[in-house]
């Protein structure tokens, strides 16, 4: 009976539907966190009459013929990259990004890795790093001695040193974008690594042309939307409820005929 093994694959399905908005949900106060869809294909389909072959020897053709279906199965787990909203956070070093762009992280393998994260501090030696203390690139440092911090939206780094009147300028920070964001692999800790999917890094000062700005003394938070969540979860829950009844019935039709003498 097809329908056992048809409702098996829906149930298969909702059960990962479940468990991306369960992540969705877990990672709602996640700064730079975006939040991933579940998307779904049908499967093969079963052609027991097939469309458009001869009915008869005067050639009278079938007009739509007969498949059955065989499920579903998952497709993508698709990351929606839209902007988090901006909470002032008021700290120096808590860096927003408003508009397209990551900042850019040397992980401690020297491979290169991509954050929307800007909640940075500062290492025992003044490099700004990450809360995992992956250095920041272009690497930064800070003076021991500065009296102010300020970083404006193309990304300067300006200190004031103590005696000195004008700020001085300690580096630059950078953005990479990428032609398609949903391409790229998390990998946990907020970062994400490029792949063949996500298109090779396009790295350019903020405020540059098809790049963000920075704002300091704020952070982007998730753009999960806990009602619309809320609502998912329940339309899958009642999905898998549904698929389990179609099992159900169909158990209950098979012991029927089990039961003819």
């Amino acid at each position: 009976m097809r329908s056992l093994s048809i409702a098996a694959t829906g149930m298969l399905a909702q059960q990962l539907n479940v468990e991306v908005i369960s992540n969705n949900i877990a990672n709602v106060n996640t700064t730079g966190f975006k939040r991933q869809r579940a998307e779904f294909n049908d499967l093969l389909y079963q052609n027991l009459r097939r469309a458009g072959t001869s009915s008869s020897d005067t050639g009278t053709i079938v007009p739509s013929g007969i498949q059955v279906g065989l499920g579903v199965r998952p497709a993508a787990t698709y990351r929606i990259t839209e902007q988090g909203n901006i909470l002032i956070t008021d700290n120096s070093l808590d860096l927003a990004i408003n508009g397209n762009g990551y900042f850019v992280v040397e992980l401690p393998s020297g491979d290169t890795a991509y954050t929307r994260a800007g909640a940075l501090g500062q290492s025992a030696d003044g490099d700004l790093v990450t809360s995992d203390g992956f250095i920041i690139q272009p690497g930064i440092t800070l003076p021991q001695d500065a009296l102010d911090i300020t970083i404006n939206a193309e990304g300067e780094v300006l200190v004031t040193i103590d005696g000195q009147t004008a700020p001085t300028n300690v580096g630059q920070l950078q953005l990479a974008n990428f032609p398609n964001e949903a391409g790229l692999q998390a990998i946990g800790s907020n970062l994400f690594l490029e792949t063949q999917a996500s298109g090779t890094a396009t790295v350019a000062t903020p405020g540059s042309t098809g790049f963000g700005t920075i704002q300091q003394g704020a952070l982007e938070t998730s753009n999960v939307n806990i009602v619309s969540e809320i609502t998912n979860l329940i339309t899958a829950q009642r999905a898998y409820e549904m698929n389990s009844r179609v099992i159900q019935a169909s158990d209950e039709m098979m012991s029927s005929v089990n039961q003819l003498r």
